[in-house]
Formats: C-alpha cells, sequence, structure tokens
C-alpha cells in the first residue's frame, strides 16, 4: 500500500484498490489471508480500518470501520483468538497510544469488544500468551521502547467470610525481585545526579548536546478538513514553540492537556502570522495538534521542540502548507459537474511541471511518475469541490467546478515558471454554471453556521431569563432545546473558531476570482457582498453574483 491507495504485488500493479484513506499498515487477515488466502486487513493514517479480498480479477471490499471518535492512525495490526470463542480477533495499534479488540459477529462484522490508552504511540501489537499459562494476552510495545501486556487473567480475587488469600510462592519471589530491582535503579539515580553535580560544578567539563529524536506526523484529516500533527519524543517535552509565516487557525484538541499562550507578532516586517507556546505538564512526551489552513495562502509552519534535558537545547521541524492544502488526493472525480479549464502550455520538461504540481498540493509522491504524461484526482476536504491535474512534457492540463482553485493554480503556476525564466502560454475557460454549483455546495455548511452562531449568541440571555424566572417551562420548545443543549453547541462553537469567516473568505473569494477571469476589478463592491452574507438568503447571493 501506499499514498495513493494502491496495492501492488512484487514490483508488478495488479489494479487499484481505492479505500478510504492512505494506508499505513497491512496484515493478512487470520495471518494467512483467511479462507482462500486473499483477504488482507489495513489501516489508514487517518485512523480507518477495513478488510479487502483481493482476488485474480478484482478487489471486494468487506468491511470498513470509520474513524467517528478521532482517534489516532492505525500503526499495527494482528488477530489472535483473544476472546477464546474459535475466532480470530483484531487487535489495533494507534499512533495515539489507543489499544483495540476487534471480536466479528455472525456475519463477520467487526465490533469493538475493548480499548485501552497508553501513553506513548503503540508500534507493534501481538496476541499470545506470555506471562502466565492458559491466560492470552496483547503484547504492545511503543516508540519509546517500553514492551507491555494487556491479560485476560482476572486481577482481583474475592475471600468470603473468614477466608484467607495468602499471596503464593510465585507471587512473593516476584514482589521481593521487583523491590530488590526498585532499589538498585534508586541507588544508580542518586550516582548520576552527584556525578552531575560535580562535573557541572568542575572547571574543565565540556558541555554536550544532548541527542534527542523526534518522531513526528502532519496529515490531512478528511472528515474536519484540518491539519493533524503529531509530535512525540523519548523524553519528557518542556515545551513547543509554533511559528507561521502562513495565516492558520490553531483548532482545540481534548487529547491536549498543555497550556497554550499566543504572543503578539506584526505579520508586516518579518512575516510572522503565529506565535504560540506549549508548556506541557510533567511526563508529556507527546503532544497532538491541530490547524486549519485558507487555501491560496501558502508558507511554512514551524515546530521548535525543547525537551527537559540539560543543557537546554532544541529540534525545529519544518512543515509545509501548500497552495491548494485542503485537497486529497481520489481515484475519480464526477465529470459531470461544471468545470473551468486552465491550460499551460510551455518549453518546461516533464519534471518541472511535476515539481510545480508536488509544490501546489499534497499527497503527489516528489519522484517524477514514469511513463510520458500522468493525471491525478483531488477532492477539497472543506468544499467538496474537485481538481484534476493532467500533464505531460510541455503541456499541462486542469479541470475543476471551483474556479477560486483554478484562480490560485493559475497565479502559482505563473510565479513558478517566472522564477525559472520559463515563458507560459496560459489559456482558461470559465463556465459561469460552476459559479452557482459552488456557492449551492457552500450553502449547507453557510446555514448551520450562522444558525449555529445565532443559538450560541442567545445563550446568556436565555439562561438569565431561567433564573429570573426559576424554570424553563414558559419558553418556546425551540428556545428550550437551545438551553438543554447549551453545553454542545458551545463546545461545537468553540473548537471551531473562524469557521463563520472562513465561509464568508471563500464567498469573497469567489465573487473576486469570477470577474477577476473577465479582467474586472470588483473588490469595492465586497462591503455589499458581507451586507448580504449578514442577512443571508441563497438566491439573493446568487443574483448578486448574477449582476456583479
Amino acid at each position: 500500500g501506499c499514498m495513493n491507495s494502491c496495492f501492488l504485488k512484487g514490483s508488478e500493479l495488479l489494479y487499484d484498490v481505492e479505500v478510504p484513506g492512505p494506508p499505513s499498515v497491512l496484515e493478512l487477515h487470520n495471518r494467512d489471508g483467511g479462507k482462500n488466502g486473499e483477504e488482507v486487513l489495513y489501516g489508514t493514517t487517518d485512523g480507518k480500518l477495513g478488510l479487502i479480498q483481493l482476488t485474480s480479477s478484482a478487489p471486494v471490499s468487506k468491511w470498513e470501520v470509520d474513524n467517528e471518535k478521532k482517534k489516532g492512525g492505525v500503526l499495527c495490526i494482528d488477530t489472535f483468538d483473544i476472546l477464546g470463542d474459535g475466532v480470530k480477533d483484531i487487535l489495533v495499534g494507534r499512533d495515539d497510544g489507543t489499544v483495540e479488540v476487534y471480536g466479528l459477529d455472525s456475519s463477520n462484522e467487526p465490533t469493538l469488544r475493548f480499548e485501552n490508552v497508553l501513553s506513548e504511540s503503540v508500534t507493534s501489537i501481538q496476541g499470545g500468551c506470555v506471562g502466565k499459562e492458559s491466560y492470552e494476552e496483547v503484547l504492545t510495545t511503543t516508540y519509546t521502547g517500553w514492551v507491555s501486556g494487556l491479560t485476560t487473567e482476572p486481577q482481583q480475587m474475592e475471600a468470603g467470610p473468614g477466608d484467607e488469600v495468602k499471596m503464593s510462592r510465585e507471587t512473593q519471589t516476584k514482589v521481593a525481585a521487583l523491590r530488590a530491582e526498585l532499589e538498585q535503579l534508586q541507588v544508580k539515580v542518586m550516582q548520576g545526579r552527584e556525578k552531575y553535580q560535580q562535573s557541572s560544578q568542575s572547571s574543565t567539563a565540556v558541555s554536550a548536546v544532548p541527542v534527542f529524536s523526534i518522531n513526528d506526523r502532519f496529515t490531512l484529516c478528511q472528515d474536519d478538513a484540518s491539519y493533524s500533527l503529531t509530535l512525540e519524543v523519548q523524553t519528557a517535552i518542556d515545551n513547543l514553540l509554533l511559528q507561521s509565516d502562513v495565516p492558520i487557525d490553531l483548532l482545540d484538541v481534548d487529547k491536549n492537556s498543555a497550556v497554550v499562550s499566543f504572543s503578539e507578532c506584526d505579520s508586516e516586517p518579518n512575516g510572522n502570522f503565529l506565535l504560540a507556546t506549549y508548556r506541557c505538564q510533567a511526563n508529556t512526551t507527546r503532544l497532538e495538534l491541530k490547524v486549519r489552513s485558507i487555501e491560496g495562502q501558502y508558507g511554512t509552519l514551524q515546530a521548535y521542540v525543547t525537551p527537559r534535558l540539560q543543557p537546554k537545547t532544541c529540534q525545529v521541524r519544518q512543515y509545509q502548507i501548500k497552495p491548494l492544502s485542503l485537497h486529497q488526493r481520489t481515484h475519480s472525480i464526477d465529470q459531470d459537474r461544471p468545470m473551468n479549464t486552465l491550460r499551460l502550455v510551455g518549453q518546461f520538461s516533464f519534471a518541472e511541471i511535476h515539481s510545480w504540481v508536488v509544490f501546489c498540493l499534497p499527497e503527489v509522491p516528489e519522484k517524477t511518475p514514469a511513463g510520458e504524461n500522468i493525471t491525478f484526482y483531488f477532492q477539497n476536504t472543506f468544499l467538496g469541490t474537485q481538481l484534476e491535474a493532467s500533464y505531460c512534457k510541455g503541456e499541462g492540463n486542469f479541470k475543476s467546478d471551483n474556479i477560486s482553485t483554478i484562480s490560485i493554480l493559475k497565479d502559482v503556476l505563473s510565479k513558478e515558471a517566472t522564477k525559472r525564466k520559463i515563458n507560459l502560454n496560459i489559456s482558461y475557460e470559465v463556465n459561469e454554471d460552476s459559479v452557482s454549483h459552488t456557492l449551492k455546495m457552500i450553502h449547507p455548511k453557510l446555514e448551520y453556521q450562522l444558525l449555529l452562531a445565532k443559538k450560541v449568541q442567545l445563550i446568556d440571555a436565555l439562561k438569565e431569563l431561567q433564573v429570573h424566572e426559576g424554570n424553563a417551562d414558559f419558553l418556546i420548545p425551540e428556545y428550550r432545546s437551545i438551553l438543554d443543549e447549551s453545553a454542545r453547541l458551545l463546545e461545537e462553537y468553540k473548537k471551531q473558531p473562524a469557521h463563520l469567516e472562513r465561509l464568508y473568505g471563500m464567498i469573497t473569494d469567489l465573487f473576486i476570482d469570477k470577474f477577476k477571469f473577465k479582467g474586472q476589478n470588483v473588490k469595492t463592491k465586497v462591503s455589499q457582498l458581507l451586507e448580504i452574507l449578514d442577512n443571508y438568503d441563497l438566491n439573493s447571493l446568487m443574483e448578486f453574483f448574477n449582476d456583479g
């Protein structure tokens, strides 16, 4: 499996199989491929799980498990009969430390039976009998090297009246050995501290920078059109500084216990749009953040990671925010949608235009594809609009139902060609129907966010009325419903900062881009557009777009 969601046999490509995300792990079902040796379990970087039967002629998708609870990406899979019912269960390890056991019901559909969360990403998982005979275990290893087991052995014993529960000789020996080992470790720690104190006070001592590695991932989450940044260090993290030269939103993550503080930054002289510091609690080795970018704005996000080590040192990780950062690779698109086209012709090589596409879009392999031409398909995870990129030596063709996508590509590709002093012949064809089509795709999202904002604004006033009157029985059902769901509404609103402004921005860009291709500058009419959005009605908005 690879990032473009296809399967290989040796070095020969048999066929492509579309799965719901980039595969991160493959495992033969039941360790032997199942009944016919053709079944393969897969896990994806965005946390989905599935089973595919790979027949000689075509693939058959058996089942898929969505990642509704936004758990981490799947890193490892095994199959073992942990429940002892004669059917092998599916053991799953995730990069957020989650360990899961799925059982198969009578119709061979997976059901989550057990779940446990470790403090580090699970790099390997296997079922077997390890610690005690006749009791099965799930054995895991984590990023920093910890090996742990989850056993089916009961951990509590009940004693009746007058009964005595005595420790077995085996248990007594284990406890004594653990106590002795603990004492030895305490002595070693004391000796290490004394040695460090002596060396730090010595005039001849040389300070060496401690070496540490960072396990990091920066992946696009299809479900909420955001990027998940995960940083994991082998020792405790002291603090993390985030710096971005491009506008991005930081989203709330429930699992993140670090305290965040923002610094004021002036974007004009130094290009800083974000400076945020995360101060971690003791023994935090893993941080998960979520950011959302704006398409058309591209640059670099930098993470400065400082662990709890002496002397103080830090490592920098850089992540590229691409011009079309919210697009994700897909296997096909709907060709019946109204499409806008962009055509480039010039004296450029296949490798050069491929490097431009890599610069613009995520999930495109950096290596130039074999052959003379290539076609990639993408879907915007935020809006659902689509893009087709087809190119070869000397020519590139791009089609999208979103005119803003075409506008961004035109600007960025022109700039990249100018840097290399390559003359481009650029032609485009605008489909007027595509604008109303895109507005209709934005409509349900905008309507929902406007309603959510309206409900949140009413919550405080409704609570005051409830306190004043003593109860909420006098309110109409709609307002009582808002009060009952106030906690959920506030949480949802808090998790999606600037969501409404982002949709306003997309509609504004769409308006400007539509007339830009006609050679008209309509920026003076943006204030009128915002007035219409404040009193939103889809038909009025479409009329404004048509009239210009």
